[in-house]
């Protein structure tokens, strides 16, 4: 079985005590929902890698970054009919709106790449998804409800 490693960069937003998720279009999560969020490219800095993967996957810009955590998860998966196994690595960050962010205004289709689409999430409807890991550790590790959405003015 080929063995991976994978390094990536997610965030968790939320707004009016929703969560912002992406469908993923493909790879091992593929029609699980997940944090925003994805590969670093050569030489990329880790906040600029997820500032530009926001912008990818939900069309949000004017973001404030703070990091949160390192996690990792091993899985199996089947890659183009072959078993392999992937040391998913993820530097997890909590998002925060702007005051020129248009939390209104995300991407809802397809990215052509990696994303199905963002959507806006009640905690009462993220109970029913499928979530990545690394998404069901940053909202199980977050007080969603107690505020009226992470937002800096």
């Amino acid at each position: 079985m080929d063995r991976y490693t994978h390094m990536g960069v997610y965030g968790l937003v939320t707004w009016e005590q929703k969560v912002l998720l992406v469908h993923k279009a493909r790879g091992a999560y593929k029609g699980k929902w997940d944090l925003p969020g994805g590969r670093l490219e050569f030489g990329e800095k880790p906040e600029f890698a997820l500032h530009r993967e926001f912008e990818e996957e939900t069309g949000l810009s004017n973001l404030q970054l703070v990091i949160r955590s390192a996690e990792a998860n091993v899985l199996e998966w089947m890659h183009q009919g072959e078993p392999e196994e992937l040391h998913h690595i993820g530097i997890l960050y909590d998002v925060y709106l702007t005051s020129e962010s248009r939390p209104y205004e995300i991407k809802r289709e397809p990215d052509g790449e990696d994303s199905l689409g963002a959507q806006w999430f009640t905690m009462e409807e993220v109970g029913a998804l499928s979530l990545t890991p690394f998404a069901q550790y940053m909202i199980n590790n977050s007080d969603v409800t107690g505020s009226a959405g992470n937002s800096i003015e």
